[in-house]
């Protein structure tokens, strides 16, 4: 019998993390890794996942870094042709890559459309549904072509956000002496459409080995500032927001065959945010 420990390893596995340079997708890659996996780190900016990619050769681990453009089946193809040329196999998609508009100091110091309902920008609102939707819609599309091929086994996690399951609490965005920001609208909807398409898939591949789960996490402390900080906090039961590490351990989990009856699910890692 296979132990638990021997469940979560993933050894001979290829996987492809998009968003793989992003402040999540950077700790997914890691976590991958570290479990056994070859990795290839995809991003938009093809840089950075270089030297994410880098940062885990250094350390004896598999890995590529490939630069990825989710809304295009150009950049699609070309990420699946070098990740079957290197690796030979493809059995892990995480897709991580998206639209998210930040609310750290550094986003805040750039300045920033105050997300109003009323006045969102039409384009705006269709670049949201191209990447976080269609984006995701095809690189998942050319993923489970290999996985198919391989016998119909693979594992898909799309990462998700609480704010797929309740609309933002817009009073946490306050601050004395600023204009008033908002979560904008694209992204509760776009989330609820990833938990959709989750489930859509699941379902499709119904009688396979084929997996597909959602991962959704609360928020994860990235320098904010801290009226933002006590205002977030509040929110959830275990009063404080997420540490940078706390999605990797449910993230192996659904990409391992630790999570092998799970399906069409979805593992909230919130702090209790939608607890209560």
């Amino acid at each position: 019998m296979t132990t638990i420990i021997e469940k979560f390893q993933l050894n001979g596995r290829v996987a492809i993390v998009t968003g793989g340079a992003g402040l999540l997708g950077k700790e997914f890659c890691r976590t991958l890794a570290e479990a056994g996996a070859s990795v290839v780190v995809a991003d938009i900016y093809g840089g950075p996942a270089i030297e994410v990619a880098g940062a885990l050769q250094k350390n004896n681990y598999p890995a590529i870094g490939l630069g990825l453009d989710i809304t295009s089946q150009e950049s699609i193809q070309q990420m699946m042709t070098e990740t079957l040329k290197t690796f030979g196999r493809l059995d892990i998609l995480v897709n991580s890559a998206g639209l998210d508009p930040k609310f750290d100091a550094a986003a805040l110091a750039k300045g920033k459309n105050s997300g109003s309902f009323e006045d969102y920008p039409l384009d705006k609102w269709n670049e949201a549904l191209n990447v976080n939707l269609t984006g995701l819609f095809l690189v998942t599309q050319a993923c489970v072509q290999p996985m198919l091929a391989q016998g119909k086994k693979g594992s898909i996690i799309n990462i998700c956000s609480t704010y797929g399951l309740k609309g933002p609490d817009q009073r946490i965005y306050r601050k004395a002496g600023r204009a008033q920001t908002f979560k904008p609208v694209y992204y509760t909807v776009t989330k609820a459409g990833v938990l959709g398409f989750t489930k859509y898939l699941a379902a499709y591949y119904m009688g396979t080995e084929l997996r597909v789960n959602a991962l959704s996490p609360g928020g994860v402390f990235n320098n904010h500032d801290e009226t933002f900080v006590t205002n977030y906090s509040a929110k959830t039961i275990l009063g404080r927001m997420a540490h940078l590490d706390e999605m990797n351990g449910a993230l192996l989990f659904l990409a391992s065959e630790a999570s092998s009856y799970m399906t069409g699910g979805n593992v909230v890692v919130d702090g209790g945010w939608t607890a209560w």
